[in-house]
């Protein structure tokens, strides 16, 4: 997976094998930042699939991620009709206007619709913590069966069936149910080396000692206690700004300047401020010597 650009540390990478290996939903928790929905994109991309996308929310609902109809079109199809004046029958109007051409597929009904096995789409169910009980309740059917139900026009099942991968900031616990359709694994934060590898992987033009230094200062600051500790997407962020602002090392100054591309709030801007950005890079950079 590092030719698609995503270093998985082993536990990531049994845990996709297995998943595609006994098709089954992978689950994946852990915080904002350490790389989950990462995962599902190289997937995408070391297949040559698509990725379909649900991006979760409060309030989400069957209309906006199974399917729903396209009523400009009916309206036009029925006004249609009486304009040119074809006489037909209450039941055969109403059966014309719940065919496929009506039909719009949003991302779950869409990831049913593939026929080639060897590239299975990437069902991407993002941040499914932040949905109610009850869209999680009504996946139960996705996921056991990879079939869904239109009322109008039957069963659709998965030909062949994608690959599903669900993510979770944990803001919520997801239900037992849920779980045990899925293969589970909590991400982590990655280790020192793993860290400065991705960043040297994401941001080539970033130096080797550049690339080390921010590794040990984003590692401190998960150390700290903070409201949102940086993930590596912060990291990954940290390193092209300094990069482009031409930094060869990690000053205060530097620091200071660009702590917004890392840190994502007040009372963290805070904390570090009364710590001493001083102080915390001499921590981070002991941890360069050992």
């Amino acid at each position: 997976m590092s030719g698609v650009d995503y270093l998985a540390d082993s536990k990531i990478a049994t845990a996709a094998f297995l998943a595609l290996s006994l098709e089954k939903p992978l689950l994946l928790e852990g915080d904002a930042g350490v790389g989950k929905t990462e995962l599902a994109l190289a997937l995408s991309r070391l297949f040559g699939s698509d990725l379909i996308r649900l991006q979760c929310y409060e309030g989400i609902d069957a209309t906006q991620a199974v399917y729903d109809w396209d009523y400009a079109k009916q309206l036009l199809h029925l006004r249609a009709t009486e304009a040119v004046g074809v006489q037909a029958d209450r039941t055969s109007l109403e059966a014309e206007l719940y065919e496929d051409r009506y039909l719009i597929e949003r991302p779950l009904l869409r990831s049913l619709g593939y026929t080639d096995p060897a590239r299975p789409p990437i069902l991407l169910i993002d941040e499914l913590d932040r949905a109610d009980d009850e869209f999680e309740a009504f996946l139960l059917e996705l996921l056991s069966t990879f079939e869904i139900t239109i009322p109008e026009l039957g069963t659709r099942r998965a030909l062949v069936k994608p690959v599903v991968i669900l993510t979770s900031n944990r803001t919520r616990d997801l239900h037992d149910a849920l779980k045990r359709r899925c293969l589970y694994l909590w991400v982590d934060h990655p280790s020192f080396e793993r860290e400065v590898d991705i960043i040297r992987l994401r941001v080539p033009e970033a130096s080797v000692t550049l690339s080390a230094q921010i590794g040990a200062i984003v590692q401190e600051f998960r150390q700290q206690g903070l409201v949102k500790p940086p993930g590596i997407a912060e990291a990954i962020d940290w390193a092209s700004a300094l990069t482009l602002l031409m930094a060869v090392e990690v000053t205060p100054q530097w620091l200071e300047m660009t702590l917004g591309t890392v840190i994502k709030y007040r009372e963290d801007e805070q904390r570090i401020d009364a710590l001493g950005l001083g102080t915390l890079i001499e921590r981070a950079f002991s941890r360069l010597g050992e």
